[in-house]
């Protein structure tokens, strides 16, 4: 009976791991350090890409002996290799630097003119990234990771006659708390959405989505955006207010006209966003700002006198065929921002990758009022990673991975009061409100899949709402049978209190 019961054991656990996803690591073959955001193409079509730290994942369907996928990476030598094969290398894959191989492409020694090579870059930039008028399908995962980080929280409350002085000792003790809770355990939320994206040009463009999967790390509670914040702290303070009574807000020497109350009143189901409409939003969003449509972002390309360009040397890209310039960027003139690196391709001047970073002491906007009003807000941190590949067609470039880092520095220090609108002795709450920090947002999208539909098969689709699965942490169980982008580290390790 034992044996039975062992035997079964030993099933039920092959059958758990065979279920399960598999992280495979890329390095360099000669310091064995990682490569991040390395093309990898299954044999039915899928793209994968490695993150930051060099690590990607085969979902439990994709991890079978016999299947296959091609590594590939500017400047290195494109592999192919057998799963069988990367789990017999303790799934590793190294790869080699090629810098040209002779036979195969013609190579001049003439080091080019990065001026040049701009002015073919901005000239082609249409045709080169030319909309595609056929009717599409794409399958897209998702990335979006908020950080609210306040270095210093303070509310004191200076005068409350809805509570006696016993009551308001307590209430200011779980501000206090609150606010105490925030520095220590900075907020922290974590969505991930894995969805089909249709796309129709005819007789307008148009598109609809379908999520596959969605699911959100964040705490109960837990602020992850000065709004949320807002609603948060509000809650909190309010109970010092009358909700059947109607109030003026003031803050120093200013005060709102606006007629505040805090009835409860539950917003009508069709007021609200939904989940459907807000992620339609944000890719549509996406995917138009990081197609070089951005011309105030992407300035380092629509006005390259503002910036000085050195040639890096060129690469050659074995899965194109293709040799591709290395331009380096940095401000010339104050109004430029950026610094980054440019990889341009030497055929037909598309810029098949770029890296970009807010130069130091640049700031994308910004306002400051801190002496007068006691404001101050820049955004400081923009920093981002484009990745095109060439369509089937082999006319023009697509999307393939995009990650976009923002981030803003806040400062607030004001006095704010409500008042009672009434005639005679007025209900009032005054306080001080103090508040520091940084709002940081990353955004990661990759292209898995592209097909070409009928535009009656786009006309019949149907768009549904749909729930995110909320998670305390990240469960790579939930993703084991669906494409996803490997996480790094710090968001494995996070735990949503």
């Amino acid at each position: 009976m034992a044996k039975i019961k062992f035997i079964l054991f030993l099933f039920f656990f092959v059958l758990v791991v065979s279920a399960q996803s598999i992280s495979i690591k890329i390095i360099d073959s000669k310091n064995d350090l990682p490569l991040p955001h390395v093309n990898i193409k299954l044999s039915n079509n899928i793209d994968l890409i490695s993150n930051d730290e060099g690590v990607f994942n085969l979902s439990a369907e994709q991890k079978a002996d016999y299947n296959s996928i091609t590594v590939s990476y500017l400047g290195y030598q494109t592999q192919k290799i057998s799963v069988k094969d990367l789990k017999q290398q303790n799934l590793t894959v190294k790869l080699t630097e090629v810098v040209y191989q002779l036979n195969e492409v013609a190579v001049n020694n003439a080091k080019p003119n990065p001026g040049t090579i701009m002015s073919e870059v901005k000239k082609r930039l249409n045709d080169n990234y030319a909309t595609n008028d056929n009717t599409i399908k794409r399958s897209f995962f998702l990335r979006e990771g908020i950080h609210f980080n306040p270095s210093q929280i303070n509310v004191d409350i200076n005068k409350s006659t809805g509570f006696s002085k016993k009551k308001l000792k307590e209430v200011d003790r779980e501000v206090n708390s609150f606010c105490n809770n925030l520095k220590s355990n900075p907020s922290k939320k974590y969505e991930d959405l894995l969805l089909d994206y249709y796309q129709s040009n005819k007789p307008k463009i148009d598109s609809k989505i379908n999520v596959i999967k969605a699911t959100s790390i964040k705490g109960d509670g837990s602020s992850t955006s000065m709004e949320d914040f807002q609603k948060k702290g509000l809650s909190i303070l309010l109970k010092h207010l009358d909700s059947t009574k109607f109030y003026r807000i003031k803050s120093g020497w200013f005060g709102s006209r606006d007629t505040i109350s805090f009835k409860s009143d539950s917003k009508k189901e069709e007021d609200k966003i939904s989940n459907l409409a807000n992620t339609k939003l944000k890719v549509n969003t996406f995917l138009f700002e990081q197609k070089f449509s951005d011309k105030s972002k992407f300035d380092f390309i629509y006005n390259p006198e503002l910036y000085e360009y050195s040639y890096n040397g060129k690469l050659y890209d074995d899965e194109t065929d293709d040799l591709v310039y290395i331009l380096s960027f940095s401000p010339k003139k104050s109004k430029a921002k950026y610094t980054g690196k440019l990889y341009v391709s030497g055929s037909d001047y598309a810029v098949v990758k770029c890296n970009y970073y807010l130069a130091e002491g640049k700031i994308v906007d910004g306002l400051n009022l801190k002496m007068l009003f006691g404001i101050k807000v820049k955004e400081n941190i923009s920093n981002g990673t484009l990745i095109f590949k060439k369509t089937t067609d082999k006319k023009a470039y697509e999307l393939q991975y995009a990650l976009e880092e923002n981030g803003q520095y806040f400062y607030l220090n004001r006095p704010v009061k409500f008042v009672e609108l009434k005639e005679g002795e007025k209900d009032v709450l005054d306080f001080d409100l103090k508040i520091e920090g940084d709002l940081i947002t990353k955004t990661e999208l990759l292209s898995i899949s592209k097909d070409e539909i009928a535009q009656n098969t786009f006309d019949g689709l149907k768009e549904k709402e749909f729930n995110y699965i909320n998670l305390k942490q990240y469960n790579s169980k939930i993703w084991d049978n669906h494409i996803s982008i490997e996480p790094l580290e710090v968001m494995k390790q996070y735990k949503a209190l």
